[in-house]
């Protein structure tokens, strides 16, 4: 059996990076929010792709990374495919920026129960609870749905 490639879905880790109550977002230039996160790269761990992502995307280091959920994300207006792996991280320090300004237009913490809009589908699975583990797991208490 031949596998098309251009289909074939990818591998993305998702990074949700706290600060107390307030969770880390990052804006696409098309307008969505969502955690910092890419693709994982050839022989890559999430935990290292969740801590590279972070600092690429907002400067920022974490420590403290575990996992907390995978997704299954169909996106129909670019017909891709994603399996994203959720990890979690404590922030090592406070000021975030944008560091990569063609990735991210915009950045800012949130409180859990103000989370900016439109969101990316696979950020919605995860906080709605389509993800496996349901509920993710250290999720719950970050986020009200």
């Amino acid at each position: 059996m031949t596998v098309d490639q251009t289909n074939a879905p990818r591998v993305g880790v998702g990074c949700i990076v706290t600060r107390g109550t307030q969770l880390l977002l990052v804006k696409s230039p098309r307008g969505y929010w969502s955690p910092p996160g890419g693709h994982l790269d050839f022989g890559e761990t999430p935990v290292d792709c969740a801590c590279r992502e972070t600092l690429e995307e907002t400067g920022l280091q974490v420590s403290n990374v575990r996992f907390v959920a995978v997704t299954n994300d169909l996106l129909p207006d670019t017909q891709r495919h994603y399996i994203t792996i959720w990890m979690r991280a404590d922030a090592t320090t406070e000021t975030a920026t944008i560091a990569d300004p063609v990735e991210i237009a915009d950045i800012g913490w949130f409180n859990r129960d103000a989370l900016p809009s439109p969101r990316f589908i696979y950020f919605d699975n995860l906080l709605t609870g389509r993800c496996y583990p349901s509920p993710p797991l250290e999720v719950a208490d970050l986020v009200t749905r």
